[in-house]
C-alpha cells in the first residue's frame, strides 16, 4: 500500500513537471512556429511555411546594426563583470571586514531593483558626466545588471572551494597569480562560465535599462523590437524574437556542453 501510495506522488510530481515545462515552453513554441506563416499577419497554427520573414529582417540593414550592437554590448558588459565581479567575489568570501553584508547586498541590489529605475539612474549620472545616450552608457547599465548573476554563481562556487589547495601551491613557489589561474579558476570555472552566459542572455534581452541610453542610431535588437510593435505587428517580429530565442537555446547549449546543466542547476545560490 505505501509503495502503491510513493508510486502515485512520483506520478504526480513527474506530472506536475511536465505541464510545469509545457507551460513555459509553449510561449516559445508559439513564436517559433508564427514567424514560419505565409500569412501577412499573426497566426497560430501558422498557414503554411516559409522563410520569408528571417529574409525580411535579415535582409534589413537596420536590423542586422542592432544585432551587432546587442552581440557587442552583451559581450563587453559580461567581460567587464567578469573582470570586477570574479575578484569580488573571492573578496567577500575570504575576508571579514566592517560593512561585509552592506557590501554584499549592494553587489546584488539590481537583482531586486526594478530595470527601469536603474536605467533612469544611469540616464541621470551619465547626464552629469557628459555621457549619456552613448554605447559607454548602455555599457556601464548592463555592467550593473549582469555583474549580481556572475557573482552570486562564482560565490556559489567558492563556498565548497579547499583553500588548502591553494596553500599547497604558494607552498610549492607560485605566486598569488599563478595559485588563482592555476588552482582556483580551474575548479570555480562551472560556476564563472555560469555566471558570464546568464550575464550574456540577460544583456542580451534587457529593455529597461536600454530604452533609457539608446538613441535612434543605436538601438539594441530588444528596444528596436519595443519600438516596432508599437507600430506594426506582423510575423517578421515573431521571425525577429524567434533568432533572439535560437540564441538563448545556443547559449543553454553551450553552458551544457562546458560545465552541464545538472551542475550549473545544482549550484547552491
Amino acid at each position: 500500500m505505501n509503495r502503491l501510495r510513493d508510486m502515485m506522488r512520483y506520478l504526480a510530481l513527474v506530472g506536475f513537471g511536465w505541464l510545469a515545462l509545457a507551460y513555459l515552453a509553449l510561449p516559445l513554441i508559439v513564436i517559433i512556429a508564427v514567424s514560419f506563416t505565409t500569412t501577412e499577419f499573426l497566426r497560430f497554427p501558422p498557414s503554411g511555411f516559409t522563410l520569408k520573414w528571417y529574409s525580411r529582417f535579415l535582409s534589413d540593414p537596420s536590423y542586422l546594426e542592432s544585432i551587432w550592437i546587442s552581440a557587442r554590448l552583451a559581450v563587453a558588459a559580461t567581460g567587464i563583470a567578469l573582470g570586477l565581479g570574479v575578484p569580488a567575489a573571492l573578496v567577500l568570501a575570504r575576508t571579514n571586514f566592517a560593512g561585509q553584508r552592506l557590501l554584499a547586498n549592494l553587489f546584488l541590489s539590481p537583482l531586486i531593483l526594478p530595470g527601469i529605475i536603474i536605467g533612469v539612474a544611469i540616464l541621470q549620472y551619465a547626464s552629469m558626466l557628459g555621457f549619456a545616450r552613448s554605447f559607454a552608457a548602455l555599457l556601464a547599465g548592463h555592467v550593473v545588471i549582469v555583474i549580481p548573476y556572475i557573482m552570486r554563481t562564482t560565490l556559489a562556487s567558492l563556498s565548497g572551494f579547499n583553500r588548502s589547495l591553494e596553500e599547497a601551491a604558494l607552498d610549492l613557489g607560485a605566486n598569488n597569480a599563478q595559485a588563482f589561474f592555476l588552482v582556483t579558476l580551474p575548479v570555480i570555472k562551472p560556476g564563472v562560465i555560469a555566471g558570464a552566459l546568464f550575464a550574456l542572455i540577460i544583456s542580451w534581452i534587457n529593455v529597461e535599462v536600454s530604452i533609457f541610453n539608446s538613441t535612434s542610431e543605436m538601438l539594441p535588437i530588444p528596444v528596436k523590437l519595443f519600438n516596432y510593435i508599437q507600430y506594426s505587428v506582423d510575423p517578421m517580429i515573431a521571425a525577429v524574437s524567434a533568432a533572439t530565442i535560437y540564441f538563448a537555446i545556443a547559449a543553454v547549449v553551450v553552458l551544457d556542453l562546458t560545465v552541464g546543466i545538472d551542475r550549473a542547476a545544482t549550484s547552491r545560490l
